[in-house]
């Protein structure tokens, strides 16, 4: 083990509960983008010279370089808090896109793109998902197109729920062409480009919101090509499979606060002559919910050993996802029960964490989509193996 990483994590609980906690007190009832978006700014000012800048991105980059293996427990200490992943620039879709620009991009890009939004000096977003017939959980289906048209990109393309989109920087646009699907990186500011809304959604956290795009006659160039054209889905699976990943990091974090606050409250309230922490019925929805969160840390740290030996990790990220994504709904949505009254008002955030993770079995494939892939691998290596 590095041996500064115990006081790293130590370090990163202390950062969110007397920095960022202490900004959740200004949110309540409707959040506005304008609000959540000068509080994120605030709050990475402060990061930036916190000393746990990017855990996992390269000191190049302004990053701590640590390997998966110890800067997952650097994230579930972030997300504790609904902005700590965001004062620390580890929040999606900035973190999956950092990750994937890395990898792929260019030296030019990566001066372009990625130092800036390595910096938190800009915001970006991935457009993938579409309206429907267009692609969602199935990429497939995908819909928007780019052809050459002497010697240019011409694209087009309708894209919503898209993270992060209002304010935006840039975003990674893919789209068919006839080598196959590709990537291209686009200023947001591009004439060509219209915000057409922002959609309301349950979730209120996200820096950007969720917003549908029109993408009319984009004229783009060669230089605007992430990589080579026709590697779109094999460079999006670069994306994914961290990216899921850390969305586990995050979430964890916010079902262990939950708890917290729950069990507090349990050995407090008093009903039936008795607290609830006496209570046979929460003892087994608090202990379940300690033997989920432990399955659901050390999955996630398994899939991260794969990571960091740099493998493959699509079976591995895609069952953490579906398990961790379920713990965290069961986790929180047990925590306010517990709670009762107190857990559905304001007065703690459990009630807010409620609504913003829902979304989690959803976004980076339902997990339906999930459980099917995971049975198909299976199934091609028990005819591999003969049985």
């Amino acid at each position: 083990m590095n041996p500064d990483l115990p006081t790293l994590i130590a370090q990163t609980r202390d950062f969110i509960n007397s920095v960022v906690v202490p900004r959740e007190r200004e949110f309540s009832g409707q959040i506005s983008l304008e609000q959540l978006e000068t509080v994120r700014s605030e709050l990475q000012v402060l990061g930036r010279t916190s000393g746990l800048w990017l855990p996992h991105l390269s000191k190049e980059l302004g990053g701590l370089g640590l390997p998966w293996t110890q800067a997952y427990q650097l994230f579930i200490e972030a997300g504790r808090s609904l902005l700590g992943p965001q004062a620390l620039n580890i929040a999606a879709p900035d973190e999956g896109n950092m990750h994937l620009l890395h990898v792929v991009a260019n030296t030019e890009q990566k001066k372009r793109w990625l130092e800036p939004l390595a910096a938190g000096l800009v915001r970006s977003c991935f457009s993938m998902t579409e309206p429907p017939p267009g692609a969602g959980s199935d990429p497939s289906m995908l819909q928007a197109s780019a052809t050459k048209v002497d010697g240019k990109w011409q694209l087009e393309a309708s894209k919503w729920f898209i993270s992060g989109a209002w304010g935006a920087a840039f975003t990674l646009i893919l789209a068919k062409t006839p080598e196959g699907a590709t990537i291209f990186i686009v200023p947001m500011n591009h004439p060509q480009i219209t915000l057409k809304r922002v959609i309301p959604t349950l979730d209120h956290f996200s820096p950007g919101g969720h917003c549908e795009l029109e993408f009319a006659h984009l004229e783009l160039t060669d230089t605007d090509v992430l990589g080579e054209p026709g590697k779109g889905f094999e460079y999006a699976q670069i994306r994914l499979d961290p990216a899921r990943l850390t969305h586990c990091m995050r979430w964890l974090g916010i079902a262990i606060r939950s708890l917290e606050f729950a069990e507090a409250y349990a050995l407090q309230r008093q009903s039936f002559g008795k607290t609830l922490a006496e209570q046979q019925m929460v003892q087994q929805m608090i202990a379940d919910s300690h033997i989920e969160i432990h399955a659901s840390r050390t999955m996630i740290e398994h899939a991260c050993g794969i990571l960091d030996k740099g493998q493959r990790v699509r079976h591995e990220a895609s069952m953490t996802k579906v398990f961790v994504s379920e713990t965290v709904n069961k986790v929180v949505d047990r925590c306010l029960q517990i709670m009762g009254s107190t857990g559905i008002s304001e007065d703690y955030p459990v009630s807010q964490f409620y609504k913003e993770v829902r979304a989690f079995r959803i976004y980076d494939g339902a997990n339906e989509v999930h459980r099917m892939s995971i049975a198909r691998r299976a199934f091609r290596r028990a005819e591999a193996r003969g049985t």
